[in-house]
């Protein structure tokens, strides 16, 4: 059994907020180590604290942690999906971790869980110092393949106007205009399908979580490359996704042309079963463990 303790990652830009998950009770003993982070405008007790808890007790150093603007950590805008700032968070948080003594050199693995796996793609590709990456129900998006989620050109339109206007009262007086980051049946929200993981509190309407999304961030989420970068990526990759997931066909795309070597396992189940549902978490968890064994 681990015992999580409050960890902070201090960028040298924004600070932070993290958890360690360690079954080693020491700081002393070099493991290898996996970063693990989550689905858009979440916090890291939500899917995040769940796969890291199961990877720590099959002996690796993991942490979790809130990307700059959510949660814990520091950062403004808060509750904006800023893909290019996440981004950047990857890439300073597996800095971070490199320089502890209690983490083994050369030996940091990144799991993704949905649209972060797009984002750790762009930062392995610009050099995070990142050995072996694992995707679990990847979201990894462009503009036109995102769009008919949104209701297409019009949605898109019509959302990217409104980021317009948030973007301008941000300008002039600092203010950040939220939306629900879930609310089934207003399209105003970030996520308006029927959704139980963000609506209950026994999955992933936790404390911590702030039910908001910045409305500028449409600016920036719709109109994001989340493909371009996997040809750059030379590490070796694990891509566990299946037909219920989103945007298979992508994901497809993204194994075929990333670099290195890459293994994909197809499974049953919906996206927001790779949440928190078994077998899906388990599966997950098997597979992570084989590849990160295998290449860290």
């Amino acid at each position: 059994m681990t015992q999580p303790r409050p960890f902070q990652l201090f960028t040298g830009g924004t600070s932070l907020a993290a958890t360690l998950h360690r079954a080693v009770p020491d700081l002393v003993e070099p493991q290898p180590a996996i970063v693990v982070t989550g689905s858009w405008l979440t916090v890291k007790e939500q899917m995040a604290d769940l796969y890291a808890a199961r990877l720590a007790e099959r002996g690796y150093t993991v942490f979790t942690f809130d990307f700059a603007g959510f949660g814990a950590s520091d950062g403004t805008p808060r509750q904006a999906e800023l893909p290019a700032r996440k981004i950047d968070d990857i890439i300073a948080a597996t800095r971070a971790v490199s320089t502890l003594s209690f983490v083994r050199p050369g030996a940091i693995g990144y799991l993704g869980i949905c649209a972060s796996a797009q984002y750790a793609v762009r930062a392995i590709a610009a050099g995070a110092p990142i050995a072996a990456f694992a995707s679990v129900a990847g979201w990894f998006h462009d503009a036109r393949s995102v769009a008919p989620f949104y209701g297409g050109a019009d949605g898109v339109a019509g959302r990217l106007d409104r980021a317009a206007d948030a973007l301008a009262a941000y300008q002039r007086t600092g203010e950040v205009r939220t939306v629900p980051a879930y609310e089934a049946g207003n399209e105003r929200a970030g996520m308006f399908l029927d959704l139980d993981y963000y609506g209950s509190p026994k999955r992933g309407a936790v404390p911590t979580w702030t039910n908001e999304m910045a409305e500028l961030s449409w600016a920036y989420w719709l109109t994001f490359d989340g493909l371009s970068a996997a040809p750059r990526v030379q590490v070796p990759s694990l891509f566990v996704h299946g037909d219920g997931c989103v945007l298979p066909e992508n994901l497809r795309a993204v194994a075929g042309t990333v670099a290195g070597p890459a293994e994909t396992v197809w499974a049953e189940g919906t996206q927001v079963d790779f949440y928190d549902q078994e077998p899906q978490v388990a599966l997950a968890v098997d597979a992570a463990d084989a590849h990160f064994r295998a290449h860290l």
